[in-house]
């Protein structure tokens, strides 16, 4: 990971992985806070909330809005998403924070006022969502701010992908671009991870990784697979918590496990050295030995029926080296069931 951003080798095995808090701190500061300190522990590198002035953002009459659903914070559409927002003077608390428990600060502005607002509190790492992709006069005004951005691609088609991407290299190239599905949640067969390698090929330059709505774990390996480096994940302290987002989010003990089955991968894969193979404690410990199944007599042509195998307190020649003795002469005479050694045979 940069000092700075998220930029490095993409052929690395290392990873960033990103705790998508979004609104399920509910609106409450504290909770935010807790977010912080809790999913640092179980291995976030950065902690992503949103940021949006609703008034800006939406038209009045979208805003004014009657709300009924099930999660609803309030009766109006835009009472809830002030229920919901962090107060511009909380964000320098939670920089500090992330600061204080070694995660980057990172958050999506919604609009320009909160581009704005995320700049004065020096936001480490822009989030641009898959709502704006595409949208080329907003991912210029967060490119020229020249910090590292992460970018959603969630519902979007070729050309405008290449489009805001191209745009934002002309800035800088710590980009990370990310697969998504924008379903919530995403079942599994809806994934669609093979197209983490299109990405890759299609964009050499830039890192490439996963943002998926999934309610399991299992995502994060298997994307590794394919070439993710950057994961970004909903996270939640209480999945029963009111909220359109908590239902797919990982609870704390499900985001260690996604972190850790994620950096366990690059370990699973290299084969065992060679030199390993067959001295490993159970053979040892219980492998059987070549034995005479009859009577070999000195000068006797060694066959396969001649051959058994038998555990002793220490092992002499592994019956997987069986091959090795066929067809060969004994020097001496065998007994029924003795050990045969190397010294016994000749060649």
């Amino acid at each position: 990971q940069g000092v700075d951003g998220i930029m490095f080798e993409a052929k690395s095995n290392e990873v960033f992985v990103i705790a998508e808090v979004g609104q399920n701190h509910q609106g409450q500061l504290d909770k935010a806070r807790d977010y912080i300190r809790i999913f640092a522990a179980e291995g976030a590198d950065a902690v992503k909330f949103q940021t949006r002035n609703n008034k800006a953002l939406f038209s009045k009459e979208a805003y004014d809005a009657p709300y009924t659903s099930e999660n609803a914070f309030a009766p109006t559409y835009g009472a809830h998403r002030e229920h919901l927002e962090l107060k511009p003077e909380w964000l320098p608390v939670l920089k500090e924070d992330c600061l204080k428990y070694g995660v980057k600060f990172m958050s999506t502005p919604f609009d320009e006022a909160s581009l704005d607002l995320l700049m004065d509190v020096d936001v480490d790492v822009m989030k641009i969502a898959s709502f704006d992709l595409g949208n080329l006069p907003f991912i210029n005004r967060i490119a020229k701010t020249g910090k590292p951005v992460v970018m959603s691609i969630g519902g979007g088609k070729a050309d405008q992908i290449r489009a805001s991407v191209e745009l934002l290299l002309k800035y800088h190239q710590d980009v990370a671009i990310l697969h998504c599905v924008s379903e919530y949640p995403c079942e599994f067969d809806r994934l669609g991870l093979d197209n983490i390698h299109n990405l890759i090929s299609e964009f050499p330059d830039c890192l490439i990784g996963s943002s998926d709505h999934f309610n399991g774990t299992l995502s994060g390996p298997i994307a590794y697979m394919k070439g993710a480096r950057v994961f970004e994940k909903h996270v939640t302290l209480n999945r029963a918590w009111t909220g359109t987002d908590h239902s797919f989010a990982l609870e704390p003990e499900g985001f260690r496990k996604f972190v850790r089955d994620i950096k366990r991968v690059p370990h699973m894969l290299p084969p065992k050295p060679a030199d390993d193979l067959g001295n490993e404690f159970v053979f040892k410990k219980l492998g059987k030995s070549l034995v005479a199944y009859t009577d070999i007599k000195e000068g006797a042509l060694i066959s396969i029926d001649d051959l058994s195998g038998k555990i002793f307190s220490s092992q002499f020649i592994p019956v997987r080296e069986s091959n090795k003795l066929i067809g060969r002469v004994a020097k001496v005479n065998i007994s029924k069931g003795q050990q045969i050694s190397y010294d016994d045979l000749e060649g």
